[in-house]
């Protein structure tokens, strides 16, 4: 993604954007929309701020990967880039028949508005990505300029998934709830004309078609055969569901003279044993340039989803014929029968029938070529639209009256009452005690460490150096970086990375800096010494410590003493029952959606100065609750159940101790006191 922001941006006229997902790196078609629409406001003549709530790296963490968001290069793209804690679980699951249009929407976004709106009042326009973020309009300034981008519609998505007997783990809601978050907007964005008629017919407020405009990467020209056919997708349910069907259909009857089907994307790493005979994965790819070199023609046999799929439009700005069913073209206005196939099936057989038919090959690159000049053409007319409106709003607003910009002012405080995401009150920061160990760096929220953390520090064109502390002990180096360069996940240099540290409070510039506190361990040959105490911490864990297992069994078991005291999200006693050789029973409690079905655990038993890595064999649900003591810290995970817990140990293990039990998406802490055996 290049510099979309040119050096003169801070006297142009602003516009916010708020996403629930970050602007790089464009990994999948979510972000390759806001991408888009972030360019199209840039050509127009605005400057982006660009507030990126942390929603979907909560999410990847919860299943065990390092969330791709790319600070640093988002700091090089926009004006201004704000980072907001996502703090609040967000909900995958509801036991009602729609979410609620706000449950996605937490506080802390409010709280941002709030303090946005204050420290820059002289943003004209408000646009947010999603209808589950509209609540954060209510906290917009009178005069400025509200938008929603939609994306998807919402209302009854969950109904695409009963053929496939699945159900979402995305937001879905109702008419009356997507009714109400579009009211919220003076203009609604639609990504395709069927979603815009069915918003128009939904909502009052002025209802706007815009398509992503696709730049023409490479002229279409006719291959001299179909050798490859390609399919790039991100690891969505729409995407795994559509694609696992075609590689079913693609693979029956394969022989060495039909092409090869060859899928990139971060979808491959939810594809584990589908390589084989006429079937190749290419993993996930940084340029995608580096994909359509190596596909003569793309499939889209999409058979559920909403939106428009951005892949067939990247597709055909790469000059690539493109062949999929109704629902993989939808929004595209497709005419010729191969861009309207009615199921996987029909894709195979239009493919196979231009792999053999040379004239058939040129029908369909020409009417590919058409299709994508009709789609442009679109494009186009839809983006002038939305500028002239946001241009005669610019010209119409009133100014505000003359007041200092709110960048670098850690004296402004403001958060958003409690249950309305709009209403700022003037609130005290408090800040979390110094960490005990004076080795240990300054932590978000120190004083020392505030005008470091500012907006300032994270404007396009300043200074990004990190700035790291290395602290060892125990044979264990860690290494804290603070900087925006938040994708690495290992380095050479600084190890393997292990935890990122949750920013604290509200509502002040240093608190939306886009920066990350990130903690590196490795392993030092020299195991003089403790290792470090780094105190209360509050961390999300990588997946290090659950899913990679990189480091040295010692390392890890030094890297547990040092995170012992990290913020636990439940805390509960427990009793060792059994201990033979190196087996243990510990009966206890456990937060209710880790005792049923298969949930990667890793567990740690501290006792004293010595610790240990326990291996979980298996949990047993209990009838009977012997554990009285049960402390939900922070909310992040659902009423516990009794449990026994089965471990083996490398060595016979102390009966007393602290028992760390961490899992993907929680951080439990189990006390065993001396004589509960």
């Amino acid at each position: 993604m290049g510099l979309l922001m040119p050096p003169d941006s801070v006297e142009k006229p602003a516009i916010l954007v708020l996403a629930p997902m970050p602007a790089a790196p464009v990994s999948a078609g979510n972000r390759r929309r806001l991408v888009a629409t972030c360019e199209a406001l840039t050509r127009g003549g605005f400057a982006i701020d660009l507030a990126y709530y942390a929603h979907e790296d909560q999410i990847y963490r919860r299943f065990g990967q390092h969330p791709p968001t790319d600070l640093l290069e988002m700091e090089r793209t926009f004006r201004n880039v704000f980072l907001i804690e996502a703090r609040t679980v967000i909900p995958l699951k509801t036991r009602s028949t729609a979410f609620g249009i706000d449950e996605w929407c937490p506080d802390e976004v409010g709280d941002f508005m709030a303090w946005y709106c204050s420290a820059y009042p002289e943003t004209g326009a408000v646009l947010v990505n999603y209808v589950f973020l509209s609540r954060a309009l209510e906290g917009v300034l009178p005069g400025v300029l509200t938008l929603i981008d939609t994306h998807d519609r919402f209302a009854g998505r969950q109904n695409q998934y009963r053929p496939f007997r699945a159900e979402p783990n995305f937001f879905y809601t109702d008419a009356a709830g997507e009714a109400a978050g579009l009211a919220r907007a003076d203009v609604v964005l639609a990504i395709q004309a069927a979603e815009a008629a069915y918003f128009a017919g939904l909502t009052d407020s002025r209802v706007l078609l815009l398509p992503p405009h696709f730049p023409a990467q490479k002229p279409f020209a006719m291959p001299e055969r179909v050798a490859r056919i390609g399919f790039l997708g991100h690891g969505n349910d729409p995407n795994l569901f559509s694609i696992g069907r075609f590689i079913r259909t693609w693979r029956d009857g394969w022989t060495p003279d039909r092409p090869e089907l060859v899928i990139a994307g971060e979808i491959c790493r939810s594809l584990p044993g589908v390589e084989g005979p006429g079937v190749r994965l290419l993993g996930y790819l940084d340029r995608l340039e580096d994909f359509y070199a190596q596909a003569d023609l793309v499939v889209a046999p999409m058979l559920m989803g909403s939106g428009l799929k951005m892949k067939v439009g990247e597709a055909l700005s790469f000059g690539r014929p493109v062949i999929g069913t109704e629902i993989g073209l939808e929004g595209f206005e497709p005419v010729v029968p191969a861009h309207r196939c009615r199921d996987a099936e029909a894709v195979k057989e239009a493919v196979l029938a231009v792999s053999r038919d040379a004239e058939a090959l040129a029908r369909l690159s020409r009417a590919s070529e058409a299709l994508f000049t009709r789609y442009a053409t679109t494009a186009q007319a839809a983006e002038a639209e939305l500028i002239g409106l946001l241009e005669r709003h610019e010209r119409d607003r009133t100014s505000p009256s003359p007041r200092m910009r709110g960048e670098g002012r850690d004296d402004l405080v403001v958060g958003a009452t409690r249950g309305s995401a709009g209403d700022g009150v003037v609130q005290v920061e408090t800040h979390p005690s110094i960490p005990p160990d004076p080795r240990l760096p300054p932590h978000f929220g120190d004083d020392r460490g505030a005008e470091a953390l500012s907006v300032r520090a994270g404007r396009r064109g300043t200074n990004l150096d990190a700035v790291s502390i290395v602290i060892q002990g125990g044979g264990l180096a860690l290494t804290c970086e603070t900087s925006a360069n938040s994708r690495t996940a290992a380095d050479p240099d600084l190890g393997v990375l292990v935890a990122t540290e949750r920013r604290p409070g509200r509502g002040t510039a240093a608190v939306y800096a886009p920066l990350r506190q990130r903690w590196f361990a490795r392993a030092e040959a020299s195991a003089v010494g403790d290792p470090p105490d780094l105190g209360a911490l509050d961390v999300a864990l990588s997946p290090e410590w659950v899913r990679d297992r990189k480091l040295p069994p010692a390392t890890r078991v030094a890297l547990a003493r040092a995170f012992a005291r990290m913020q636990a999200d439940w805390e509960t006693e427990g009793r060792m029952v059994g201990s033979a050789g190196d087996r243990l029973e510990i009966e206890t409690l456990l937060p209710g959606v880790l005792v049923n079905g298969t949930h990667p655990a890793a567990a740690f038993l501290i006792a004293g100065e010595g610790a240990s890595e326990l291996r979980l064999e298996r949990v047993t649900p209990l009838h009977r609750r012997e554990i009285d003591t049960y402390a939900n810290l922070t909310g992040r995970l659902p009423a516990p159940l009794p449990v026994s817990l089965s471990f083996r140990a490398a060595a016979m293990s102390p009966a007393s101790g602290c028992l760390l039990f961490l899992t993907d998406d929680g951080i439990g802490r189990i006390i065993l006191p001396e004589g509960a055996a």
